[in-house]
């Protein structure tokens, strides 16, 4: 039998989530195809529920996470705002070094 490491890392405000995975995940296809719709598309998820998702968490995080683009001629579309990437780059600093940190534990205690 072989023991792995599994765990998920999410921040909370008032008991709340407020960024995890599953946003990290729906803002970087955002930033990649311009378009919250499209990335909610790519994971099967409504656009209705993409746009709740983004809604709920910007009233509980204080800030936009999208600039939003009405339509038009070529459509409308989504952007990050600098809020946003600040949030995914930080996020992501602290999910490799927690990663880091609890492989050691893990590897100290169970090896």
């Amino acid at each position: 039998m072989i023991l792995k490491l599994r765990y998920k890392l999410w921040i909370e405000k008032d008991g709340e989530k407020v960024f995890g995975d599953g946003p990290l995940d729906i803002l970087h296809r955002v930033e990649r195809t311009g378009s919250l719709r499209q990335a909610a598309e790519e994971i099967n998820m409504s656009y209705s529920q993409a746009w709740n998702l983004i809604k709920d968490l910007e009233k509980r995080l204080g800030f936009n996470l999208l600039k939003r683009k009405v339509g038009g001629e070529r459509g409308g579309g989504s952007q990050l705002t600098e809020q946003a990437r600040e949030m995914m780059m930080k996020f992501e600093i602290f999910h490799e070094e927690a990663d880091q940190s609890l492989n050691s534990l893990y590897k100290k205690i169970f090896k």
